[in-house]
């Protein structure tokens, strides 16, 4: 029996005006049409906030600037498992370009568990609302 894939991978909630920035998957990629944060797969050698950063740039040529790291989620898809490393950031430089991406939308942290996420998204989602609650409250 093979060994089952284990990916590491950096996600980016890119926090803008008060909103965060959801991507939607396309038609070809796996898990299609499923909603994510921008990110992608850790190489060797790579801090996870190395690649957020490469990735950001690659996938939607935006520099982005990392404000602090949430706390990392595993899960156990069918048929592989993936490590989401996943940070709040701004962007530094450009608008966001839908290079692999079939649409993005900037939505208020409230919302963002209304959308089709991928499985491994929703306790990043529900970790972020809590630290911004808790930031607000100060």
């Amino acid at each position: 029996m093979s060994e089952r894939r284990h990916l590491q991978v950096s996600c980016a909630l890119i926090e803008r005006d008060g909103a965060v920035l959801a991507c939607r998957r396309s038609a070809t990629m796996k898990m299609p049409l499923k909603w994510e944060f921008p990110g992608g797969k850790i190489e060797a050698g790579e801090s996870a906030a190395e690649c957020l950063v490469r990735e950001v740039l690659e996938e939607m040529a935006v520099r982005v600037s990392i404000i602090e790291p949430l706390t990392p989620v595993t899960h156990d898809y069918a048929t592989f498992t993936v490590t989401l490393y996943p940070f709040v950031c701004s962007i530094e430089e450009g608008e966001p370009v839908l290079h692999e991406h079939a649409e993005l939308l900037w939505l208020p942290p409230d919302e963002l568990p209304h959308l089709d996420w991928c499985e491994a998204d929703f306790p990043i989602i529900a970790d972020y609302r809590e630290r911004l609650s808790a930031r607000q409250k100060g």
